[in-house]
């Protein structure tokens, strides 16, 4: 069928309308959704969804296995009913928190502390305020590109270590992490640059949430060259800020992207989110692509 597509920013970012998933998406409609979605560098916009929380979970899983009860380091805000859905929410009901407050107000990579990080990242907004909570994504392709090619070689010869402890210090420095869950989540080397194992592009695979540090170079040596990734990465040119509709479903490839959800919108009001999580592949360097 045909899908109307209009990209939302040059760096990256994409929407498609007209699209019902609550009637049921069909082997070859999902593989026109994950071509666009592939040509939006990483983050697609669904508009206008009314969809259950079964149908999310069955669209969602066309991408991959989902992370479920035994596949999330806190799962505390687990759907109770639903393991296969996070909440993220600022909402309150009868003293009980809907989900996690304050989620993603840095910027990361799903899960790019395991061994298979997150590959699709499903959001779907239930409730928003009336402004606010924008959630903004920087585009790891273009990132890459942008450096010379020097660096390019450099980097591409280079390891990082992805701890999940790195987190207790930024992102969930307002959650008690404890010994379980850190034991659930040993730290994990990836390349720094990374190939996509479905567009073949490179791209950077470092995140200021859970990246600790550069393996086989000096504590200093490794501190430069990651704030120098980091601040690179995050350059408003490689940017698109998402300002969430109601019933948005918002996919994102944590393999090419990073995202940071802003929280400026205490006091403004409920903001519900459900987010299921497909589960990616062990990242590979170019030269381990290349050899495979």
């Amino acid at each position: 069928m045909k899908i109307d597509y209009r990209p939302l920013c040059p760096a990256l970012g994409a929407e498609v309308r007209g699209l019902d998933l609550s009637a049921g998406v069909s082997d070859e409609l999902f593989g026109e959704i994950r071509d666009l979605w592939n040509q939006s560098n990483g983050v697609l916009v669904i508009r206008d969804q009314q969809i259950s929380e079964e149908q999310h979970i069955a669209f969602s899983r066309k991408f991959g296995e989902l992370h479920t009860l035994q596949g999330h380091t806190v799962t505390k805000y687990l759907h109770p009913e639903h393991p296969e859905i996070y909440r993220v929410s600022n909402k309150v009901m009868n003293g009980k928190p809907q989900g996690r407050k304050g989620a993603g107000t840095y910027w990361h990579s799903d899960q790019s502390y395991e061994r298979t990080p997150a590959m699709a990242s499903v959001l779907y907004a239930l409730e928003i305020p009336p402004y606010g909570g924008d959630t903004i994504y920087a585009g790891m392709y273009k990132a890459y590109d942008a450096l010379s090619e020097t660096m390019k070689a450099f980097l591409e010869g280079l390891e990082a270590v992805h701890d999940f402890a790195v987190a207790q210090t930024g992102g969930f420095r307002n959650e008690k992490i404890t010994a379980e869950q850190l034991d659930k989540a040993p730290p994990m080397t990836h390349p720094v640059v990374r190939t996509h194992p479905e567009t073949g592009r490179k791209c950077l695979f470092v995140n200021p949430g859970f990246t600790s540090h550069i393996v086989g170079v000096s504590k200093e040596e490794s501190s430069a060259i990651l704030n120098f990734l980091f601040q690179h990465c995050t350059r408003p040119d490689f940017h698109y800020r998402h300002v969430w509709q109601l019933n948005d479903l918002v996919i994102w490839d944590n393999r090419c992207t990073m995202h940071y959800a802003v929280m400026d919108y205490e006091g403004l009001g409920d903001r519900l989110m459900h987010r299921c999580t497909a589960i990616g592949e062990v990242p590979k360097s170019p030269q381990a692509a290349e050899a495979a």
